[in-house]
């Protein structure tokens, strides 16, 4: 049986003045990342009526960009994720993957779990589709948006992420871009055993920092080698 825990917990988030002057949505009370504190998370059955179902399709011709700030990887097949905390008959549809890292190993998530920081961090960024036509359009709005992380840890090479690592000496600069011929994104997914998550009501990490945000953090981390992980910070 998977158990679920939902979270409702005060912002920890501090993106500074100047942020807050350009995008006003910075200045709001519902702002990410946070600490995720696992005692003060709350059991909430319910979550398992209707389990969370994503249902990806593999990628053909995806782009791998460098956007000067991460590594993007746009989807253009139909992949979507219903259930769980997500209204009930609403799709989500995965627009991108997004990867962030640190310079050191140590801190380079952008959440934390009981103040614990892990190499990277993965969003898996999607949008309401049956709300709204485009990723734009549903930003800040309720049930617009919704955003799956994964935490990574080192470990053994992760094949799923091959195809992205292996072109990543092409996108040494910002603006290079790539297309690849396949990408799987459920090689990023747990094992269907181990798909416990924590969910909250956040806002994007990144300008303009909207808010109005589902997020759904996976508890056990995704195993990508140093290799791996040296590839994605060689990017400039």
């Amino acid at each position: 049986m998977l158990y679920f825990m939902c979270i409702f917990m005060p912002i920890f988030a501090h993106k500074g003045v100047e942020w807050g002057l350009h995008f006003p949505a910075a200045n709001g009370e519902y702002q990410s990342p946070i600490n995720l504190n696992s005692r003060e998370a709350h059991y909430d059955p319910s979550l398992l009526d209707v389990g969370l179902s994503p249902n990806y399709v593999v990628c053909r011709d995806c782009e791998v960009i460098n956007d000067g700030h991460t590594v993007r990887i746009i989807l253009k097949s139909k992949s979507v994720v219903t259930g769980g905390p997500l209204p009930s008959d609403h799709e989500y549809e995965l627009h991108e993957v997004r990867f962030h890292w640190g310079k050191e190993n140590q801190r380079g998530s952008e959440h934390t779990v009981n103040f614990k920081a892990f190499p990277m961090e993965l969003h898996l960024i999607h949008w309401n589709s049956t709300l709204f036509n485009t990723l734009e359009d549903a930003l800040g709005k309720k049930n617009g948006v919704l955003i799956i992380a994964l935490f990574v840890q080192i470990g053994k090479e992760h094949l799923g992420l091959k195809a992205i690592t292996e072109v990543l000496q092409d996108l040494q600069y910002k603006g290079k871009s790539k297309i690849i011929p396949c990408f799987n994104p459920n090689t990023l997914l747990p094992d269907p055993l181990l798909r416990d998550y924590w969910v909250y009501e956040g806002s994007l990490t990144t300008p303009p920092c909207s808010e109005n945000v589902t997020w759904i953090l996976y508890r056990y981390p995704l195993t990508i080698s140093q290799l791996q992980v040296k590839q994605i910070k060689q990017v400039k």
